[in-house]
């Protein structure tokens, strides 16, 4: 049998001819359910049992061209090593790295996971996601991809690939997120880097500190990436008990 919950204690029934009185309701319990869920993201498990490496890129890149198979290569070579393969689940270079990680056949199991997002002109997800998550917002999607992973390689990408990469970016910044390698690989993110350092860093109208513009790793290409995981998944690995969470 259903039941109707009554108003709490003091507080007075709205008619939904106030209109003014139902939208600030209706703000009121989005900011509870948005305080509820950042409450929930604050439990973390004791240690982490994958190694999860987010590849962010373009989804426009076809499979023949050569950056379509490094992604791929890349993908394969951390794959062997054991880490999962986590991308926005679509076409481009995100299929690139699912396909380079099932491509891998390692002998320990990995995952290749999509995390995707409702948009009305892209295509569905790609035939390599063994996993697959949907999400009706971008916001909730980044915060996903933030919970899931333990390093990220910004591969060549456009404006969605800019929005993921200076989001995770910013958060190593101001430390809510600690120990995550932030990689770029490939000359259009050096070029980023020394824009911010040069139009941030002007004496007498800094607008970013010296550090800041050292948080990610500039590389030219898939070898160097892969090394770099390399040494941080050794790390994460020998880690006591190994593996805690490293996001606050």
């Amino acid at each position: 049998m259903s039941q109707v919950s009554s108003p709490a204690p003091g507080q007075a029934t709205v008619s939904l001819a106030d209109e003014e009185a139902v939208k600030k309701i209706l703000v009121e319990t989005v900011f509870g359910l948005w305080a509820a869920v950042n409450n929930l993201t604050r439990l973390r498990p004791t240690k982490r049992e994958r190694y999860r490496v987010t590849i962010f890129g373009s989804a426009r890149t076809a499979p023949g061209h050569w950056v379509y198979q490094e992604v791929k290569r890349m993908s394969g070579a951390l794959a062997g090593m054991g880490c999962d393969i986590v991308t926005g689940g679509g076409p481009g270079l995100m299929q690139a790295a699912n396909e380079g990680a099932e491509a891998a056949k390692a002998p320990e199991r990995v995952q290749s996971i999509g995390i995707r997002v409702e948009l009305p002109f892209e295509q569905s997800v790609n035939p390599f996601v063994g996993e697959a998550f949907e999400h009706q917002t971008f916001f909730t999607r980044l915060h996903h991809f933030v919970l899931m992973s333990d390093a990220f390689i910004v591969a060549p990408g456009g404006i969605g690939t800019v929005l993921e990469s200076t989001m995770i970016w910013q958060l190593l910044q101001v430390r809510h997120l600690h120990d995550t390698p932030l990689i770029f690989a490939g000359a259009m993110w050096k070029g980023l880097v020394d824009w911010a350092t040069q139009m941030m860093l002007r004496p007498g109208f800094e607008l970013a500190n010296a550090e800041d513009m050292k948080i990610p790793c500039c590389v030219d290409g898939a070898d160097e990436a892969i090394e770099i995981i390399r040494v941080h998944h050794e790390r994460w690995r020998a880690a006591p008990s190994g593996r805690e969470s490293k996001r606050s």
